[in-house]
């Protein structure tokens, strides 16, 4: 493995509203990749492209451009900050050699600024954190160092000071290594540096220079810069802080190409562009290429990359690089192209979608048209998980909050057309076993068929997901439907006996048969939903609620208010703490009981107060929601087997 070009595929990312997309901008401005600096407030900006981005001033969609300076050719990655959108996040992550995380010099670290840390660490992504807006009224720039070494880290190195903040003639100062303060701030963290300080040994500046960049890039350190992205101050030090320190992609071309799509997206004349970070390998025009997992192989028949404000054919993609791929007919967001590659196979998850409901259009006439829509949305944001009810004329998304399906809303008048409306959001629930069951299933009529199973089914520990492991030979249930049962589990309990997903399980395969004639793969794929449902009926279910987990920032003398505000909806207050005359409390709520929360708080505290929440985990609840099994039950055995045998349609 070796430096590649000098390509950085970096993100900015950021909670809603602290400045990335305006950073962004002046990068490509500054560089010269854009001739005219766009404006986020005025919807002109490089990254915001879709109507509703223009109109509501946010990122919805991530977005890459591209820019070179100082001999380094970045592909930047500007994410959306809401966290109604984490999933376009998520998979940008999966997609960089480093990170900026920017936050507000007046709003300091937010709850989805922590999200998107604690990710960054899980991937040991090198990050430089930039405090934007430090010509804001109300910045404080020692209280937000304080608030990152609290709630982030506290392996900050402060690389600038700032004088006259909040000030028109607010200023930076310029940084040098071999200032004493930072020179003993890298070599505190060198064991053989430190070695060297000690016995008093000359440090010469190349080392301290190789050991500051060595420590970016193992994640030891995290240095900080400051700026004004309004007033275009520190942009210029970010770029070039950038360049020189932190580490270039890396990547072998000679080998077999592995990368990752992070994003999708849809044109009429062209058909599916997927945007891709390429991490080892070559790809051409023409090439062949199998989208992992899948046994398809499509043929890349344009690579494209954006140059300024236009898209270009580029022909080539190197390891190392990121660029768009057209003609992969089958490709979704998420998906890994080639082999898979070391970071890809981690999973990070910034939010989880906790919303289910029911789209449908306001004209009739649309209904096809709106199926289309939702599966291409599907495509690229899989979250969305489209569920089709064919036979009920019915369409169901998952959706993150309130903003998301607005935003939906907007992207199916404005890019499909179709005038959509939407039912009334309903929380997701979940299922687990209450108690230890067994599962049977004697699968041999009509002939040709024969899969006999029995499972062992019991409760789960929270959060644990599906366990599942065989204790029967390939004698007696060969390894090749074996494989076949393992593979069908997960989507067997897509639907419990209350109609929702089954997690917290643990399964054992305990006996079974084949039969040398008659058996199938797709016979055990028939008999093992049966099994389980049955099993699930002996055992029971309870069903498992979404909690999220709150911060509130507000003015001391609402604590009363809010306290008791809480206490109405069940959430439990875990940590509170007053500063300087600021509230903050943490805990725990059912979004069940809190959907509506964020009104209720602005008007008892007259919009003074500020809530961030984020998904923390699926608990019991003594109430819940049962829903009706959507499709034929494999409890109606009967008409079940049919289905499968497609004798009949669902």
């Amino acid at each position: 493995m070796s430096v590649i070009n000098n390509f950085m595929n970096i993100g900015i990312l950021a909670h809603v509203d602290a400045g990335k997309t305006s950073i962004t901008e002046l990068m490509l401005y500054k560089s010269g990749s854009i001739r005219s600096l766009g404006n986020v407030d005025k919807g002109t900006s490089i990254s915001d492209n879709l109507d509703i981005e223009k109109e509501r001033g946010i990122s919805v969609r991530l977005s890459t451009a591209s820019f070179l300076w100082e001999n380094t050719n970045f592909n930047i990655i500007d994410t959306p900050g809401h966290l109604d959108f984490s999933s376009e996040v998520e998979r940008s992550l999966l997609a960089l050699d480093c990170a900026v995380l920017v936050l507000s010099a007046a709003e300091g670290v937010q709850a989805h600024s922590d999200n998107i840390w604690s990710a960054l660490r899980k991937l040991n992504i090198p990050t430089l954190i930039f405090i934007n807006k430090i010509d804001r009224s109300g910045a404080d720039v020692k209280a937000v160092l304080q608030e990152i070494k609290q709630e982030l880290t506290s392996n900050i190195i402060v690389m600038q000071q700032v004088s006259n903040e909040s000030e028109e003639n607010i200023t930076i100062n310029s940084f040098d290594l071999t200032n004493s303060v930072l020179k003993e701030k890298i070599i505190e963290k060198d064991s053989l540096l430190l070695e060297k300080y000690l016995n008093e040994i000359c440090i010469s500046k190349e080392e301290i220079i190789n050991s500051f960049k060595q420590q970016i890039a193992k994640s030891k350190i995290y240095p900080i810069l400051f700026g004004s992205a309004k007033y275009d101050i520190g942009i210029t030090e970010l770029m070039s802080f950038l360049s020189e320190y932190f580490p270039k992609a890396i990547g072998d071309e000679n080998t077999e190409p592995s990368g990752i799509v992070y994003k999708l997206e849809h044109d009429q004349s062209i058909g599916k562009i997927a945007s891709v970070r390429l991490f080892d390998g070559t790809l051409k025009n023409r090439d062949s290429i199998e989208i992992y997992g899948s046994n398809e192989i499509s043929k890349i028949s344009q690579i494209r990359k954006l140059q300024g404000q236009k898209f270009q054919d580029i022909g080539i993609l190197k390891a190392g690089d990121t660029a768009a791929l057209c003609g992969l007919s089958n490709v979704k967001a998420g998906d890994i192209i080639g082999k898979p590659y070391g970071r890809i196979n981690t999973e990070v998850s910034l939010n989880t979608p906790l919303l289910t409901i029911k789209v449908s259009p306001e004209n009739n006439a649309d209904y096809s048209d709106l199926v289309k829509a939702l599966q291409i949305l599907s495509d690229e944001d899989p979250s969305l998980q489209l569920l089709w009810l064919q036979d009920e004329r019915e369409l169901h998304i998952k959706v993150m909050g309130l903003i998301h399906i607005e935003i939906l809303k907007s992207v199916l008048n404005s890019r499909f057309g179709i005038n959509a409306l939407f039912g009334e959001p309903t929380v997701i629930y979940k299922e687990t076993p209450s108690k230890p069951g067994q599962a049977y299933e004697e699968y041999t009529m009509p002939k040709p068929c024969w899969a006999v199973v029995l499972f062992n089914i019991e409760p789960g520990e929270p959060g644990s997901g599906i366990a599942y492991h065989s204790e029967v030979s390939f004698n007696k249930i060969a390894a090749r439907y074996q494989k076949e049962i393992e593979r069908t589990i997960p989507k067997a309990l897509n639907q419990g006996i209350k109609g929702w997903e089954v997690t917290d399980i643990k399964i054992t395969l305990v006996d079974g048969e084949h039969h040398n004639i008659h058996s199938r793969a797709g016979d055990f794929a028939v008999a093992t939903p049966m099994a389980l449902m049955k099993g699930l009926v002996e055992a029971d279910t309870d069903l498992l609620e979404p909690i999220l987990e709150f911060t509130i920032k507000a003015p001391e003398e609402y604590l009363g208010k809010i306290a008791s505000s809480l206490t109405k909806i069940g959430a439990e207050i875990s940590e509170h703490e007053i500063l300087n005359s600021k509230l903050k409390l943490k805990g725990l709520v059912p979004i069940a009981s809190s959907m509506d929360y964020s009104i209720t708080l602005a008007s008892i505290t007259s919009g003074k107060a500020k809530l961030n929440t984020r998904f923390t985990e699926y608990r019991k609840c003594d109430s819940g929601i049962t829903i009706p099994y959507r499709g034929i039950s494999p409890l109606h055995r009967a008409k079940y087997i049919l289905q499968a045998r497609k004798a009949i349609n669902t």
